[in-house]
This record gives structure tokens, C-alpha cells and sequence, in this order.
């Protein structure tokens, strides 16, 4: 391969080429290793069984596998032969799962040992019944994947093109949405463009030691260690996550990369002091996050401890655009989520689709020239511009700098009254408060305003007297915000829905407060 072709060209392939024996995936807990030359023949022998079982380029498979040693070489599989993959949420009920692998026309369903119940209760409900692989033994109607790929040839398939994730959305205001990306007529070994973006700002390399605790059917997760793998690195995965765990994986593997949500950080800051302080986390370089909005207080402490480390990533599992912001930009102008990568354009526009000033809050379009689509039930609700701009759903602004904030989504908008109220500027400000660990705020039934303002709570410490921290909280929103936005009542919980990226599951809690299910 010529030194052009090695420029633009990056895959675990080219790794094992030249050091078959390094690392590319370590399970902390099991203590299981995968070298590169492992990891490349067991993908090019998964992807010749998929073309035994019938599946073609330009099919879907879908996985149904718990963060594991096998996990990346089925998508590395599907990668190199041109194949959609689906990462299914090991975490749905099976009437939800079928529904997504129904939904994406997979061809191909593997689950693993660990995964059957749930992937019998699926297939029960799928008709027709895709092929069926299972690995850590089979149960039938799943044939033994071990099996399968032993049966194979350990050799590329010949002439095809780039596979492509097409990965649900998580559904927090109703039912995911599968992204399907075009599948363009490049090699696998040529890598998407966000690669080359986020290898450069976080100077990923072949050095790198990628803390990945996250479920790996989420976009961040999943994309994140094939960028690692793309370029040499060694990705540390967990098979659940546990603050004092990963904490101490920093130490032990010497980490300097990790991705992270909110709700991670929050878990790592509520550890022991003893076990704060003991832990070795100087070799940590980029504490990558995402997923949700992290609060001030929260990201403030997180710098404190780590150091200036932090670095937030905006984007969604549709891929439209990024915005960027290391932990010096964000002190200076605390909470951005950042400016826009190189290629990304973001335009903030009022109802009318007029653009709007510097400080003005309105809908934030981005551009970066894709155009994903969503697939099955869902075509047609990712609409572009005549521009090319598209919408993930946020409210926010930018300042004069081009720095974006977001002020809330669309879909949590209350309407008192007539009046259109956008509730993450009351959640910000009580999640400032010290008595307050975690908050929604969200719209309730009001038989004159249609709707009113509520606060749910889960409060820092025990409470003695409900009634009066309540007052409290809604005195400390009057005291700063106009009347409008400030909740007229308080309820005290002792957890909020949260999906696992850490976002706030809006429609679920406000099922407690709407008997009629159609007006969430």
C-alpha cells in the first residue's frame, strides 16, 4: 500500500498488519483481551458468514449483545461487507425490541447467552423470522455462532463497500427513531468524515487507552471505539458501570481517553473522599462527554478533580453536525456546549424560520452536508431546509463568539396560558441550588392555563418539612427568574427517569400527571 493510500486509509486491518499481537479491546472486569489480529480474522470470518446465511450488501443485521469481547467484530463484520447494522438496547422489554428489528428489515438477528430470554421473547413476535445467530452457545431456534464463523474462510470479502451504522434513536418522546445513512461506494478502510474530526480534536492515536463504559448500542459508545480501533488504541470496556471500578480502571490500564454522560460524573463525584483522593487519574487527557446536559455545578466539580480535561461533545446519533468545547472555553463562557467543528454550520431561527441575532434563543438548525434520513415508521420526520439545514429538536442560541447554548428541547415546551415556556432555564438555576440533587420541570394539568409549571425534586438530603422546601425553592426561582417560568408547585421523588445516556425521560414522568395518554 503506497504512503497516499496510508494517509486517507485507517482500520484495524492496517493495525494487525504491521503489530498483530496489539491490543485492541480489554474487558476490565473478565480481564478478556483481544489483539488486532484476533479482532480482523474473526470479523472477516463473522462477514463470510453472514454471506453463508444469505445476507447481501446493502442488508441490515441486527445485534441484540451485551458489551462484550465479541461485540466490535460483529460490527467490524458488517463494516467491511457493506452491511447496516443495528445495535439493539439490550435494556427494552421484547415488544420494543421486535419493534426496532422489525421496523430496520434486519435480515439477521444475534443475540448471546446472556441476551436469550430476551431475544426468544423477540423472535416470538417477528414474522417473518429473520437468521438467527447466537454466541456463548445456542439455544435453537439460534444457530451457535462459534461454530458458524469456525466453518470460514479467515479472508476479506472482495469488493465491498463501507457498512454503515443505522442506530435508533433513544425515544425519549416516543418511539426511536432509526438514522439510515446512504452507503457510499468507498472501501471500509476509508473511514466516515466525523473520524478525522474527532481524532484531531482529541488527539486520538495509536497511544491512546479509551475508557468506553457506556452501553455500546448507544451512537457516542459504539463510534467512539471504532474511531480508537481505526487508529490503533486500545479500548477498555466494562460490562456494566461502576463508579469505583471505573475509577480504579483509570489507574490500572493508565487511561487517557474516556467517553462519559452526566450521570457518570455525578456517581464518580458522590464516591468516598478517601476514594477520591486515592485515585490515580493524571494520565486522563480527554474526559469526553455527551448524551445530556451536565449541570455547572456538576462539570465545575468534575475540573476541580481532574483538571482542565473535560471536553463536551453536541451532536446527535443523526450525525448532521458537532459542536466541540474543551474545559478552558467552557470556564470562560459556562454553559456552551461549544462552537462548531470544521464543516458544521448552525443557524438559530424563530417559528417563522427567520434567522435570529447573537443572544437570542430559537430553533438550532445544523448543516455539515449529509443527509441521513430516518427509516421505516419514521420517513419523513427529518426535514431539511432548502439549505440543507435540519433540526435535532434543542432550543438554544449563540453569542457574538459563534459559541451555541442550549435553553431546552422543543417537545418540553409548557403552554401556560398562551404563553410558550421553555423549562431547562428553571432546571439550570435549581440545579444550582444545594438542596437539590437532581430536578425536572415539566408541564402539568391546570383547568384554566391548560397547563402549569411543576418542579420534581429528588432532594440532596432527607427532608423535614416538605411543605416548606418547597416554598423555599419556588421563592428561589422567583427571586431570579421572571414569574412565568418559575414552578407553581414542588413534588419530592427519590429518583428521576433517566435513560441510560443519562437524558431526562420526559414523557414517562409526566404519564403520573395526564390521565389522558394522547396529550403527552
Amino acid at each position: 500500500m503506497d504512503a497516499a493510500t496510508i494517509l486517507h486509509h485507517h482500520h484495524p486491518r492496517l493495525v494487525a498488519a504491521v503489530d498483530p499481537g496489539r491490543i485492541a479491546l480489554v474487558m476490565d472486569d473478565s480481564g478478556e483481551m483481544l489483539s488486532y489480529g484476533a479482532l480482523v480474522e474473526r470479523a472477516d470470518r463473522a462477514a463470510r458468514l453472514y454471506t453463508a446465511l444469505g445476507i447481501v450488501a446493502g442488508d441490515t443485521i441486527a445485534i441484540l449483545v451485551e458489551n462484550q469481547i465479541r461485540f466490535p467484530e460483529l460490527v467490524w463484520a458488517a463494516k467491511n461487507s457493506g452491511l447496516r447494522y443495528v445495535a439493539v438496547s439490550t435494556h427494552l422489554n421484547a415488544a420494543d425490541a421486535a419493534y426496532i428489528v422489525r421496523d430496520a428489515g434486519a435480515r439477521l438477528l444475534i443475540a448471546s447467552a446472556a441476551t436469550a430470554p430476551l431475544a426468544h421473547a423477540v423472535v416470538a413476535l417477528l414474522d417473518p423470522v429473520p437468521a438467527l445467530l447466537m454466541i456463548d452457545g445456542a439455544e435453537p431456534p439460534f444457530a451457535p455462532y462459534e461454530e458458524g464463523i469456525a466453518a470460514q474462510l479467515p479472508a476479506p470479502l472482495e469488493g465491498r463497500w463501507r457498512g454503515a451504522s443505522m442506530l435508533y434513536s433513544s425515544g425519549t418522546t416516543g418511539r426511536p427513531k432509526g438514522i439510515e445513512t446512504a452507503l457510499e461506494p468507498v472501501p471500509p478502510e476509508l473511514p466516515p468524515p466525523r473520524f478525522g474530526i474527532m481524532r484531531d480534536i482529541w488527539k486520538i492515536d495509536r497511544a491512546s487507552v479509551f475508557l468506553d463504559p457506556g452501553p455500546w448500542y448507544h451512537a457516542a459508545p459504539l463510534r467512539l471505539m471504532m474511531v480508537v480501533q481505526r487508529c490503533g488504541g486500545c479500548v477498555v470496556g466494562f460490562g456494566r458501570f461502576d463508579p469505583q471500578c471505573l475509577l480504579a480502571a483509570i489507574g490500572r490500564h493508565r487511561a487517557t481517553h474516556g467517553f462519559f454522560v452526566p450521570t457518570m460524573f455525578r456517581r464518580l463525584l458522590d464516591l468516598p473522599a478517601d476514594v477520591r483522593e486515592g485515585a490515580e487519574v493524571a494520565t486522563m487527557r480527554h474526559a469526553i462527554h455527551a448524551g445530556a446536559p451536565c449541570p455547572p455545578g456538576v462539570k465545575r466539580a468534575m475540573i476541580d478533580w481532574w483538571g482542565p480535561v473535560l471536553d463536551e461533545m453536541y451532536s446527535g446519533t443523526e450525525s448532521i453536525g458537532h459542536c466541540f468545547v474543551g474545559s478552558a472555553e467552557w470556564l470562560a463562557r459556562p454553559g456552551t456546549v461549544g462552537r462548531p467543528a470544521a464543516g458544521t454550520r448552525v443557524r438559530i431561527v424563530d417559528e417563522a424560520g427567520r434567522p435570529q441575532p447573537p443572544g437570542i434563543s430559537g430553533r438550532v438548525l445544523m448543516s455539515n452536508g449529509r443527509r441521513p434520513r430516518y427509516h421505516g415508521a419514521a420517513v419523513g420526520d427529518l426535514v431539511f431546509d432548502v439549505d440543507g439545514f435540519a433540526s435535532l429538536g434543542d432550543i438554544g442560541y449563540c453569542d457574538a463568539d459563534g459559541y451555541l447554548f442550549l435553553t431546552d428541547r422543543e417537545s418540553h415546551m409548557i403552554i401556560a396560558g398562551g404563553v410558550n415556556i421553555y423549562p431547562r432555564e428553571a432546571e439550570q438555576l435549581l440545579e444550582g441550588h444545594p438542596g437539590v440533587a437532581d430536578v425536572a420541570v415539566i408541564g402539568v394539568p391546570h383547568p384554566d392555563m391548560g397547563e402549569a409549571v411543576k418542579a420534581v425534586v429528588v432532594p440532596a438530603i432527607p427532608l423535614a418539612d416538605e411543605k416548606a422546601f418547597a416554598a423555599e425553592l419556588i421563592g428561589y426561582c422567583r427571586a431570579r427568574l421572571s414569574a412565568c417560568k418559575c414552578p407553581r408547585s414542588v413534588d419530592f421523588v427519590d429518583v428521576l427517569p433517566r435513560s441510560e445516556a443519562g437524558k431526562l425521560l420526559k414523557r414517562e414522568l409526566r404519564r403520573h400527571y395526564w390521565p389522558d395518554a394522547s396529550l403527552i
